[in-house]
C-alpha cells in the first residue's frame, strides 16, 4: 500500500492501452507486454532472465521499487520507491549487423532527451556516451545488455530516470530530480508513456533506414553536451586522456585532442567534464 500523495503508482492500465499492441488500444503499438511490479532487485537481469516466448521481443518491465539496480561498470542504481522512472524493455533488431550494435545505448539516450525536452520541459542533453544531464547534473542513467547475438540480435535496454527525488535523497551531488529542476511535468505514468513512444519510434526508423547509423549518429551529435568540451577520460588500464572532446564518430566513439597530440576515439573509459582554465 503507498500512503505518499506525492508519490502515487504507475498507472499500469493507462500503460497498456497506450503502448501494448492487443491491449485495446492501437493495434500498431510496438511494445508485446507491459508488465508493473512493486518491487525487484533489477529489471534489466529479470528480462535477461525471462523465458524467450513469443512475447519475450519488445516487453516492458517496470518496477516500483527497484533494490540492486546496476549502472555502467556494475555500479549499484538503487531508487526510492515511486520516485524514479525504472524501466527496461526488449529490443530486437533483425537483420542488424552486430558491429552496429553498440549504438543501440546511444539511441536510447537520443529517446530520453527528447522525450524529456518535448514533456517535461526540460534543458537535457547527453553526456556521452548516454548519461543524461541537466544543467550538468545527471537526472537518467542508461544500460544496455545484450540478450541474444542469433537468430535476431537482442538487447534489453534499461533506463532510470529521477523524477521527485528530493536534494537530501539524491545518491550523489552531482544528480539531480526532474522535481528540483522544475520540469513541466512529473507524473510518472505521463513521462514513461512518452519515454517508451520515443523510444520505440527511434528503433522503427532505424530499422526503416536499414540500420544506417549516418543519421542517428548526427541526432547524436546535436543532443551532446559533450563535444566542444574540455574533458578527462579514464580508460582501461588507469590511463588518463584530457583534452577537447572533438567528435563522436560513426563507431560511437567520442574523439578527443590532447593538446599536441593525435585525435584519440575512445570507445570506453570514463567521461568527466572539465571547466577551462
Amino acid at each position: 500500500m503507498w500512503t505518499d500523495l506525492n508519490r502515487p503508482p504507475l498507472d499500469a492500465g493507462v500503460l497498456r492501452r497506450a503502448l501494448v499492441r492487443d491491449a485495446g488500444g492501437d493495434p500498431d503499438a510496438f511494445w508485446s507486454r507491459l508488465d508493473v511490479v512493486a518491487e525487484t532487485g533489477s529489471t534489466n537481469a529479470d528480462l535477461l532472465a525471462a523465458p524467450r516466448g513469443a512475447d519475450y521481443a519488445r516487453s516492458v518491465l517496470v518496477a516500483e521499487f527497484q533494490s540492486g539496480g546496476r549502472g555502467r561498470h556494475a555500479r549499484p542504481w538503487v531508487s526510492e520507491p515511486r520516485a524514479l522512472v525504472t524501466v527496461s524493455a526488449v529490443l530486437d533488431m533483425p537483420g542488424m549487423d552486430l558491429s552496429e550494435i553498440g549504438w543501440l545505448p546511444l539511441l536510447s539516450g537520443i529517446a530520453v532527451v527528447d522525450a524529456l525536452r518535448g514533456v517535461a520541459g526540460v534543458d537535457a542533453e547527453l553526456k556521452w556516451p548516454n548519461d543524461v544531464l541537466i544543467g550538468g547534473r545527471k537526472v537518467a542513467g542508461i544500460l544496455a545488455e545484450v540478450a541474444s547475438t542469433a537468430p535476431v540480435p537482442t538487447v534489453v535496454v534499461g533506463i532510470g530516470i529521477n523524477v521527485s527525488l528530493t536534494e537530501d535523497e539524491l545518491p550523489v551531488p552531482t544528480a539531480t530530480s526532474l522535481l528540483l529542476e522544475g520540469a513541466d511535468v512529473t507524473d510518472r505514468t505521463v513521462l514513461l508513456r512518452v519515454v517508451l513512444r520515443e523510444l520505440a519510434r527511434r528503433r522503427r526508423e532505424w530499422e526503416a533506414a536499414g540500420w544506417k547509423v549516418d543519421g542517428l549518429a548526427a541526432d547524436y551529435r546535436e543532443r551532446c553536451g559533450t563535444l566542444g568540451r574540455l574533458v578527462r577520460a579514464e580508460l582501461p588500464g588507469d590511463r588518463e586522456l584530457i583534452g577537447i572532446a572533438t567528435d563522436v564518430d560513426v563507431e560511437g566513439r567520442i574523439v578527443i585532442k590532447a593538446e599536441g597530440e593525435s585525435p584519440v576515439a575512445v570507445s570506453a573509459g570514463d567521461i568527466t567534464h572539465l571547466r577551462a582554465v
